[in-house]
């Protein structure tokens, strides 16, 4: 390999591949976040036994301050210790069981919607200074369409044998209370980078980092 090479390599963002004890405690608060939100009783209005939880908020919270990869992994080990037998979903339920109940779909779609929120959020602070409020909430509302609520839909439908029309009119009610968490989410968002600007932006700079050339 020529020096050039061997420059090219150093200045690739391989930082963002190996995650330190940092990112492995900030995987660890979000996992207990998301399940923390969790034991908030949930109020079950949509006639299939779903109940309404501060679960999306803490699911988008936890994209959106993390990115992609933690913020997957984050929700991923809530929900696999979730699966594994720890009392950590809405009403207390747990174990392998809840993938044939109406909250498959939502519980499925949690860890995808992190990714895809964090990737959102990653692309707005890469590319915008202002309004970041805004553009978060608009990046978990579409998470939420596009993930929790497409998903959501779905398990209602196969798991309650119901028709899609029907699981759709049951999943509505939920997007009034989606809009304030995702506010919510936003702003959460936007003031923990402020207060912690490394926890993400820097990561994006990296990419973004321009290739030295090699010394001679």
């Amino acid at each position: 390999m020529s020096n050039t090479d061997t420059a090219v390599t150093s200045n690739l963002p391989s930082g963002r591949r190996r995650w330190n004890a940092t990112d492995l405690g900030l995987i660890g608060v979000f996992a207990a976040l998301v399940a923390g939100a969790a034991l908030v009783p949930g109020l079950a209005v949509n006639g299939f036994g779903v109940p309404i939880t501060f679960q999306t908020l803490a699911v988008m919270l936890t994209g959106l301050v993390l990115g992609p990869g933690r913020g997957f992994a984050a929700v991923g080990l809530y929900t696999l210790l979730g699966l594994a037998g720890l009392p950590i979903f809405s009403q207390g339920r747990s174990g392998l069981s809840i993938l044939a109940g109406p909250s498959a779909g939502y519980i499925i779609a949690f860890p995808i919607a992190a990714a895809l929120v964090g990737w959102l959020a990653t692309v707005v602070i890469r590319r915008t200074t202002k309004a970041r409020a805004l553009w978060f909430f608009l990046a978990a509302t579409v998470t939420s369409i596009l993930t929790v609520h497409t998903l959501g839909v779905a398990g209602i439908a196969l798991n309650a044998k119901t028709t899609l029309g029907q699981a759709f009119l049951s999943d509505v009610v939920f997007y009034p209370g989606d809009i304030i968490k995702n506010i919510l989410a936003a702003g959460i968002a936007v003031a923990l980078h402020r207060a912690f600007p490394d926890i993400l932006v820097r990561r994006a700079r990296r990419s973004q980092s321009p290739v030295q050339p090699a010394k001679a």
